[in-house]
């Protein structure tokens, strides 16, 4: 693949390659690993770790179940007390081979800080990718994963996530669909101890031919812990089933469920939140709405000077927006120039 067209397809995802603008890179082309620079953070490939440290087998497939295949994919591990200062980036390529299959181990350590994008992307028109993600958070500690995804029709994509958030840990997490794709199916979890956090946020277009299937759920099982999942779901002729579940384990946790759903045309949403609670003393919520456009709405924009289409592109870019508090402005910026990418595809 020509130098410039994979530069084209980083950039849909958010890769830079810029070492003035990130702290490290990975890009993962098939099944084949490679570092481009990394700065304070540690990033090798997980074989490599495995390799190279006896310890990370006490991480290493213990929140998810063991897999037989053959995996690889990126090992980050930031140092106890260190605030990266730009966002770490990593890319899983589809290219050639028909199953690339990815198992990644990311520990931030004790009052440590990252900011992690992951751009995930094909040229290959079919083919299935399968992302093992293991978190694990420690005490004091901040992660926030961006994760970025643009398909081709044919891939059949099946990430699967688990979370460990110690004590006063946060880790908030942000996902955009961008394209087609044939098939997605993604239930990330997150185990919160006390006083912990977690915030999932996803914004899903489901065009025509794709069936989705996304969701996160959250343990609460420490004192205090707390929870957000909110998501915004965009049907233009794809399936989307949009799942959120929050369990309350423990005394004074709070957790908010929000799913919101717009149907453009034809396709369907089929909203799930569910609450369950095994203590008295838990505050969970939720709530889930879907519909269309108004047509009433889109005629008050066109009488205040704009076209259709702008006022279509307006209602969508405002459905989609999801403010998400303490989020750097950089990776802001990364997520608004990926909504304008889906807004511009959807008019």
């Amino acid at each position: 693949m020509p130098e410039n067209s994979l530069k084209e397809d980083l950039k849909k995802v958010g890769i830079e390659r810029d070492p003035s603008k990130r702290s490290a890179s990975f890009i993962m082309i098939d099944n084949k690993p490679m570092v481009s620079f990394a700065r304070g953070v540690e990033i090798l490939s997980t074989k490599e770790a495995l390799k190279k440290y006896d310890w990370l087998e006490e991480y290493s497939w213990k929140l998810i179940e063991k897999r037989e295949n053959d995996f690889d994919g990126y090992f980050i591990r930031v140092p106890r007390g260190l605030k990266v200062e730009f966002p770490v980036e990593a890319c899983l390529y589809l290219k050639r081979i028909k199953n690339q299959n990815v198992h990644n181990i990311i520990i931030v350590e004790e009052n440590s800080e990252l900011n992690l994008i992951t751009g995930c992307t094909s040229e290959k028109l079919s083919g299935i990718h399968l992302g093992i993600s293991e978190f694990y958070v420690k005490k004091n500690a901040k992660l926030t994963f961006t994760m970025i995804h643009n398909w081709k029709k044919k891939n059949e994509v099946l990430p699967r996530s688990a979370i460990r958030v110690e004590e006063n840990g946060v880790f908030i997490n942000n996902y955009i669909l961008l394209s087609p794709v044939k098939y997605l199916k993604a239930y990330p979890t997150a185990y919160l101890d006390k006083n912990a956090k977690a915030v999932f946020s996803s914004i899903i277009v489901g065009f025509e031919n794709s069936e989705i299937d996304l969701g996160s759920r959250v343990y609460l099982n420490g004192e205090n812990s707390s929870a957000e999942i909110i998501s915004r779901s965009i049907s233009r002729g794809g399936k989307i089933i949009a799942r959120g579940h929050l369990i309350g384990n423990a005394e004074n946790v709070k957790g908010h469920l929000e799913c919101k759903g717009m149907i453009l045309g034809s396709g369907t949403i089929h909203a799930i939140p569910e609450l369950e609670a095994s203590n008295p003393n838990v505050d969970l919520s939720h709530e889930a709405a879907i519909g269309k456009i108004a047509e009433d709405e889109i005629f008050y924009l066109m009488t205040r000077g704009l076209s259709r289409d702008e006022a279509i592109s307006l209602l969508i870019r405002g459905f989609m927006e999801i403010e998400i508090k303490g989020l750097p402005e950089i990776l802001k910026r990364e997520i608004d120039r990926a909504i304008e990418l889906v807004e511009k595809a959807l008019i």
